[in-house]
């Protein structure tokens, strides 16, 4: 019995270190100038649409029916944001972003994930630059990893 609550305590302590951080503008900003990867999960509509915030990777999750295929995604994330290392998500208002962060914290093993709460939308509305989605759109495409 001893053992087993042992053996209970120590795997809930590995979820403890899993962590999932809303973060605002200013912590975006910071974030995103220390070097931490910023995951823009939105469709390629959306990213022409509002433009994207500077040094973001463009690597969309939920399709036009808000279907996703998660093994595939977290693919093409793993070689841009290892799990040990932090990574941010955005998307247009923080809604999706919850799912995802979730998905890469109880799931895929990332220790801390932080969700832009408010997305793009809050960043824009907030005086956050953007820049065009054209170049990134055809690098990620050339890559086959948007």
């Amino acid at each position: 019995m001893r053992r087993l609550l042992l053996a209970c305590l120590l795997a809930a302590s590995g979820f403890a270190r899993a962590e999932i951080i809303d973060i605002d503008n200013a912590q975006l900003d910071k974030l995103s100038r220390s070097g931490v990867p910023v995951i823009d999960i939105r469709l390629q509509s959306e990213w022409e649409e509002t433009g994207i915030v500077a040094g973001s990777k463009l690597l969309t999750f939920f399709d036009e029916k808000g279907k996703a295929d998660a093994p595939a995604w977290l693919e093409k994330l793993k070689p841009i944001a290892p799990p040990n290392q932090p990574v941010v998500v955005i998307c247009r208002s923080g809604n999706r972003t919850k799912a995802v962060s979730q998905f890469l914290s109880q799931q895929a093993g990332y220790a801390t994930v932080y969700n832009v709460k408010q997305g793009i939308k809050g960043w824009i509305a907030g005086g956050g630059p953007v820049v065009p989605a054209n170049q990134s759109i055809a690098s990620c495409k050339a890559a086959k990893t948007c």
